[in-house]
């Protein structure tokens, strides 16, 4: 009876998979439509200016779950299918203007970035719609912008074509999570020492659960683009390169924080091969990194915290997981009074019911003050999202606070889960 069950399961879960297959098939061709955008403004206003549509001739991402029912980032992508007005595509995520545009700099300032959006290419003439969370934490519409599908404005050119390797490969794209990997300031003859820290970079993310187990759900590629010069830009020190991507520490004046702003040649060399998530490995041994949600994330090479520091950043970049430290920021109002954050592993407590509530011992106290005999205990302890009082996080200590531990929290650890289960089933 119960082998039979098991069999009629089976069934069910294969029917529904060529059902969602199906609806991929109907309204998308298996290529991505990429969509660059300018994003100016200060800390108060921002506009979003389109600026051009590009074929490219991958798509990296899920063929069944093509609406984000996360709702994780501070800005979502819809895409409907304009002769039905159906909402065939979506996907949350997070830019480096918006961050920016938390810190003191914006409030005597205007300035412009640019951003991307990808989908699968679609057959049919789309709409895009871009939202925005306003400071009640509710998405507001900013941009539209229909595409015909067959405009021969869509640009179809490759503008960065470099070889590839597989670093990490298990399977078909769209069943697995798919990372790229982008070198730079790795000069031509530092390409196999490249490959060498892209290796390194895959045995330091399967190296701590829940990246461990799942491994075997991971594709991860590298592109092989060389710099002009061996290292990157550190502005405190007077130090700039010529490299591929233009990346740089001191990032909204912080030391080590290392970022870029030239999206275009991110995107342009992401595009050699099927990805979901980027991640830049930067050829210097000064300690930094940083990431945003489903945008891209960076990391330095060869640093003694190399592995640790790639599962913290890609928490950022793979599901948006808060910063559960305190301090080291100059950002304003990141997590405004009254509004639960929609980080996973960050509450205000406004609506902490939908947080990890649900996975706290019944006598746990909310808030909790910290036990020393017990310093693994999930709770809900004061001080997180770079601030110490008002936002709380799950556990005293976990690889999202600081890099002491070996392990994510509980919530963590369910969260980033539930996310590879998105991308892969």
């Amino acid at each position: 009876m119960k082998q039979g069950l098991k069999w009629f399961v089976c069934v069910i879960l294969l029917f529904q998979a060529n059902l969602t297959w199906a609806q991929f098939d109907k309204y998308f061709h298996n290529k991505t439509l990429r969509m660059d955008y300018a994003h100016c403004g200060d800390s108060q206003h921002d506009e979003i200016y389109f600026e051009e549509l590009l074929e490219e001739p991958y798509w990296g991402g899920s063929k069944t779950n093509l609406i984000d029912t996360m709702f994780y980032g501070n800005y979502y992508l819809n895409v409907y299918d304009v002769a039905t007005n159906k909402l065939i595509y979506s996907r949350g995520y997070c830019t480096l203007f918006g961050e920016w545009q938390t810190i003191d700099e914006a409030k005597t300032t205007r300035r412009c970035c640019s951003e991307t959006v990808v989908m699968p290419f679609p057959k049919n003439d789309i709409r895009i719609e871009i939202s925005c969370r306003n400071k009640k934490g509710k998405f507001v519409k900013k941009f539209e912008h229909t595409v015909n599908v067959d405009s021969y404005f869509i640009k179809k050119d490759r503008r960065m074509t470099y070889p590839t390797f597989d670093v990490h490969y298990t399977g078909n794209p769209a069943r697995r999570v798919d990372i790229v990997l982008l070198p730079e300031g790795y000069t031509a003859d530092e390409m196999e020492q490249f490959k060498a820290d892209c290796k390194r970079f895959a045995e330091g993310l399967f190296s701590l659960s829940p990246y461990k187990e799942s491994q075997g759900l991971f594709n991860i590629r590298a592109v092989l683009a060389p710099s002009q010069e061996s290292g990157v830009d550190i502005p405190g020190e007077y130090i700039w390169k010529n490299t591929i991507l233009n990346s740089a520490f001191y990032t909204f004046d912080m030391e080590r924080y290392i970022m870029t702003y030239d999206n275009k040649s991110l995107r342009d060399l992401a595009a050699n091969v099927p990805y979901d998530f980027i991640y830049i490995i930067a050829n210097t041994q000064k300690y930094g990194g940083g990431a945003i949600y489903n945008h891209y994330g960076i990391s330095v090479a060869g640093n003694q915290h190399a592995a640790k520091v790639y599962v913290h950043e890609f928490g950022h970049l793979f599901l948006g997981l808060g910063d559960e430290y305190v301090g080291g920021s100059s950002y304003n109002d990141m997590y405004p009074k009254g509004v639960e954050p929609w980080e996973a592993n960050l509450t205000t407590l406004v609506n902490f019911d939908k947080k990890w509530k649900d996975m706290l011992d019944k006598d746990t106290p909310v808030p909790t003050p910290f036990d020393s005999s017990n310093p693994q205990k999930l709770g809900v302890y004061e001080g997180g999202g770079y601030v110490s009082k008002g936002v709380y996080r799950p556990r005293y200590d976990c690889l999202m606070n600081t890099l002491s531990g070996n392990d994510f929290c509980p919530v963590c650890t369910r969260a980033i889960r539930k996310q590879i289960d998105f991308y892969t089933r």
